[in-house]
This record gives structure tokens, sequence and C-alpha cells, in this order.
């Protein structure tokens, strides 16, 4: 009995361990490649193997101001797309959660902006930002309004992007929180009506507490695919114009694929990698800190 019993504990872990072997080695070669590109000198044009150059790589990229400027580019992206995105989603959470007429046509809207994808977006919004046929421009001249060249002007470029990225993934927040308005507990609510608690009063210190933590949860996962946007700037503006738009993932891609350096390429998303880490880990404290 004990020997079967051993047996079959073993069978289960044998079972699934070649398919997590092969994940590991998909998720972690490629970072430590990437990681050993950052400290070689190589240039996919010359037909020479990567040498290796130290920190100098590092060094190269980190005091160019062009760097410095994506740092910026990125967090200022980040930061306002994020934080519009969780605001509109748990407003829209709450509203959804109660019942009204067109409450499940509603929530099938929701998803139309999810199943596009980021290319197709970015290809759709590029015409209805665009300065001489835009249907934003005509309607601003409709009302009387003046009009501007969104994605070509370096002062708008940034926030027209933003707006792009929190039409299409608001409703992932507004999903998730949904959800986790739809778990919580009844007797909470009921108490704090029972003790005469106005409805903001409860929504203030009954269920956005409850719900925070899920709202923190789906703060990780937009800040993450965020900070890594690429489709939708590169359909878009491709970095432009200049380099007004480009962040961290387009500078490594130019890097590569424009000028074949692959080694300081590597240093740009070495450095995209630790700016995710530490916004994940730092969102993630303050996720067990509001559960505690």
């Amino acid at each position: 009995m004990i020997q079967s019993s051993f047996t079959e504990r073993n069978l289960r872990i044998l079972f699934p361990l070649p398919a997590v072997i092969f994940i590991g080695l998909l998720m972690v070669f490629p970072i430590l490649y990437t990681l050993y590109l950052s400290f070689t000198n190589w240039n996919l044009t010359s037909g020479m193997e990567p040498s290796f150059v130290g920190l100098n790589s590092y060094l190269r990229v980190f005091y160019e101001p062009r760097f410095l400027h994506a740092i910026g580019r990125t967090f200022s992206f980040t930061a306002s797309a994020v934080a519009i995105e969780v605001v509109l989603g748990v407003a829209i959470a709450l509203i959804l959660n109660r019942a009204f007429v067109g409450r499940s046509f509603a929530k099938l809207l929701l998803l139309l902006p999810l199943v596009a994808t980021p290319v197709a977006v970015g290809i759709v919004f590029n015409l209805f930002y665009d300065p001489t046929i835009g249907l934003l421009n005509f309607a601003l001249d409709a009302l009387g309004l003046p009009q501007g060249r969104w994605i070509s002007s370096e002062n708008t470029v940034i926030a027209s992007l933003v707006l792009v990225d929190v039409w299409q993934w608001t409703p992932m927040i507004t999903l998730i929180v949904l959800a986790g308005l739809a778990g919580l507990s009844e007797e909470p609510v009921e108490a704090a009506r029972v003790d005469g608690a106005s409805e903001w009063q409860i929504l203030r210190y009954v269920t956005i507490p409850m719900v925070m933590p899920v709202v923190l949860t789906a703060m990780i996962l937009r800040l993450i695919d965020a900070l890594k946007t690429f489709d939708i700037i590169f359909a878009m503006t491709g970095g432009g114009p200049g380099y007004a738009s480009e962040t961290l993932n387009i500078m490594g891609f130019k890097y590569s694929f424009e000028y074949f350096r692959m080694g300081q390429s590597s240093v740009i998303l070495v450095a995209l990698f630790v700016v995710v880490l530490l916004c994940s880990l730092g969102i993630m404290k303050l996720r067990a800190s509001s559960e505690n």
C-alpha cells in the first residue's frame, strides 16, 4: 500500500515534468542569452562572433540621452495609461455590478476592444487621428474647435497613444474587477445598511476595501503589459515623430533590427526587464499589505 502510494506520487510528478522543463527552458534560456549578449559587442552585419566587452555596452547605452528619454516616455505612457484604465475600469465595474436594463448587452460591448488585435487597433486609430480625413478633426471642425496633428506632434503623440491603449484595455480591468465584485460576500454590505450607512459610505468603506486585492492584481497584470507595449506604438508611430514616442521596447527593437547592434539592444531589454520586475514587486508588496 505504501509502495503503491509512493509510485502514484512519483507519477504525478514525472508526467508533467517534461512539459515543465520545456516551458522553463523557453522562458529561462532567452533571458540568460539576452543577459550574455548585453556584455558583448556584436553587430550582425559585421560577420564576426560576439566579443566580450564587460560593462562597456551598459555604459554606452546608459550615458546616451536617447535611452534616458526612452525611460521617461516608458514611465509616462505606462503611468498615464494604467492610472486611467484602473479608475475607469473600477468605475464601470461598479456600475455593471448593479441590475439595470441592457446590462448583458453592455457586458458584451466590453469584449469588443479585447477581441481586436493591437496592430489592427493601431491602423484604425491612425485613420481616426489623421489630420486631413480623420474623424476626430472632422468632429472638432464641426464643433468649431481647433484641430490638431495628434500623432504627428511631439506635444500630443504620447497622450494620443495613451487614449488608444485606454480604449483597448480598460475592459480587461473592468472584467477582472467585475468578477471580484461577484465573489464578494453580501453580509458586510447588509450589516452596513442595517447600521444606517449610505450607499456612498458602503461603497467607500465596505465594497472598495474588500475588492482592493482584486484591483491590485488587475493593476499588476496591466502594468506588466503596458511597460512592454510595442504593437500599438509601432503600428501608429514607429516611435516618431523623431523619438517622441520611442519607449524602451521600441528602442530595443530598432537597435536590433535597424542598427543590428545586438549588444546594446540586449542592454536596453535587460533594463526593461529590471523595470518590469521592480514595478511588479512593488505592487505585489502593496497588494500583500492591503490584504493584511
